[in-house]
């Protein structure tokens, strides 16, 4: 490469890498479902952190940077939210565990899907599913016969704890290993050579699904939490059209609104309830003008055909039927033949 070559050529981004693979999100139960990373790329509409020449970034183009922990799946959200703001793209940024909080600390990520526990006196955070933890063997291992088990069923079995582990405890039972691996997937490197087995959350395990490998359902151990989370003194329009999307509310919910947008929006629909309730308290009496007339007029008629009734049609004699009529008759003279 020349010396031209190399300066023209503009310099990656910092930033954090892309999730190998995002699937669908998680069921209605609340637990994960299958599909964590089965194809690779990101959901339809997802934008990734591109490397690009900062000078022809746009600066002001409004976009939402969404981190996320590995095995978390926001496919779903993404798409509801391509659907509700077709202008503003949802940037997906992967972070490790460990780095989760620092991408939101250091403004690098306007929320994340991550996994408690976090510092409750900087981030604001929204549990929303547990996953189910699993123990990764060996497909050949004794553990692998079985649909579940517990930890008495591996007491006897080395069982890895790498540094990143997302379980909260201070040790997983069994017996421990000399050294605790770096990360989750040396951990699983570690499993795939006989050395001992790995307790993970559901979705881990699947993110690392290797054919030699399996894992069962355990009980009796911790399980993860995944959680919304975000800066609460950055709590944005952006922020909280998200918080309502991953709690399910529809476009029309007032819902996950600002206090400053609720409190006008209320303000609007009192003063629009204040205004029908006089509509309708005036209507009555504008119907009950316009009837008068014509139920005094129907009095008056219903006065003048009893007075006829009484009278016969006409003053009458000392004898009985009206003049000019015959007992019974219809009160009609008749003509003379």
């Amino acid at each position: 490469m020349t010396g031209s070559d190399a300066s023209s050529s503009p310099a990656p981004a910092p930033g954090f890498g892309l999730d190998p693979g995002v699937g669908s999100g998680p069921g209605a139960d609340g637990e994960a479902v299958p599909g964590a990373a089965d194809g690779p790329g990101l959901p339809s509409g997802a934008a990734a952190s591109p490397a690009q020449d900062p000078a022809s970034a746009p600066s002001e183009a409004p976009s939402f940077r969404l981190a996320y922990v590995p095995g978390v799946t926001p496919g779903k959200w993404v798409r509801i939210w391509n659907e509700r703001h077709p202008d503003v793209p949802l940037v997906l940024t992967q972070v490790t565990a460990a780095d989760a909080e620092a991408a939101l600390r250091e403004h690098g990520a306007d929320a994340a899907l991550l996994r408690l526990p976090v510092d409750r006196t900087t981030f604001s955070a929204i549990p929303l599913y547990t996953e189910t933890s699993v123990v990764v063997c060996p497909k050949d291992h004794l553990v692998a016969a079985a649909n579940e088990v517990t930890v008495d069923d591996i007491a006897d079995d080395i069982v890895l704890h790498p540094l990143d582990d997302t379980l909260d405890w201070e040790r997983p039972p069994g017996q421990p290993a000399f050294e605790r691996p770096a990360t989750t997937a040396d951990a699983i490197e570690l499993v795939a050579a006989g050395i001992g087995l790995l307790i993970v959350p559901q979705s881990l395990a699947r993110l690392h699904h290797r054919k030699d490998l399996t894992y069962r359902t355990i009980t009796d151990t911790p399980q993860s939490q995944v959680a919304l989370s975000w800066p609460e003194e950055a709590t944005t329009d952006l922020v909280e059209d998200f918080i309502g999307i991953v709690r399910g509310r529809t476009v029309n919910s007032s819902r996950g609104r600002r206090p400053d947008e609720k409190a006008s929006k209320t303000s609007k629909e009192a003063k629009e309830a204040k205004e029908a309730k006089a509509d309708r308290a005036a209507q009555p009496k504008g119907r009950q003008q316009k009837q008068q007339p014509r139920q005094g007029q129907k009095q008056g008629q219903k006065a003048a055909g009893q007075k006829r009734q009484a009278t016969g049609g006409g003053p009458r004699r000392s004898g009985g039927a009206p003049k000019g009529s015959r007992s019974g008759g219809s009160g009609k003279p008749r003509r003379g033949r």
